[in-house]
């Protein structure tokens, strides 16, 4: 898909005391880069949720039945291409669920910055909203495609210089 532009009102929510290794702008420029990169060029809006492990765990258990604490969640609401939205009317794209303490563990663990961890999971949660997953072998090289050509158009650390197939292939073990 092309490098199409298109709006996106980013609503960013954080639990009191924690804080994204991102600033504001950062993950809207990121998340609009992500639209861009698959082709969306209708208005979107995306809620970005920032949460401690206790209540990540409780979204994994709740939405996908793993009961441990996680580094992203999507939770879909519209995708862009859904027939039943007006032309020019605004995509619900849905919530990207963050929890920064486990982003910092898993990012010493991978040898990259938490910023750089922050990158990686917000492209990878809004590739979710759009409809790409990672369970069959195919999805999760073509996922893995999408993030390397999003995080290399956006300035980064330069700690993602090869992103690990997925984060999540031992949770589906």
């Amino acid at each position: 898909m092309s490098g199409t532009a298109c709006e996106l009102e980013l609503v960013v929510e954080s639990e009191e005391g924690l804080a994204a290794a991102l600033d504001d702008a950062q993950m809207h420029d990121l998340a609009r880069a992500t639209l861009a990169a698959r082709g969306v060029g209708r208005p979107c809006s995306l809620s970005v949720s920032i949460v401690g492990d206790e209540r990540i765990r409780e979204l994994n258990r709740a939405w996908r039945g793993v009961d441990r604490a996680t580094d992203v969640i999507s939770v879909e609401c519209e995708r862009p291409d859904d027939p039943d939205l007006g032309e020019g009317e605004v995509c619900e794209l849905g919530d990207v669920v963050l929890a920064p303490r486990f982003l910092a563990r898993q990012a010493a663990a991978m040898g990259s910055t938490e910023a750089d961890e922050w990158r990686l999971m917000l492209v990878h949660g809004v590739l979710h909203l759009l409809g790409m997953d990672h369970l069959e072998e195919a999805d999760a090289h073509a996922m893995r495609a999408a993030e390397e050509a999003v995080l290399a158009s956006v300035p980064t650390d330069g700690t993602l210089t090869d992103v690990v197939l997925t984060r999540h292939r031992e949770e589906e073990a």
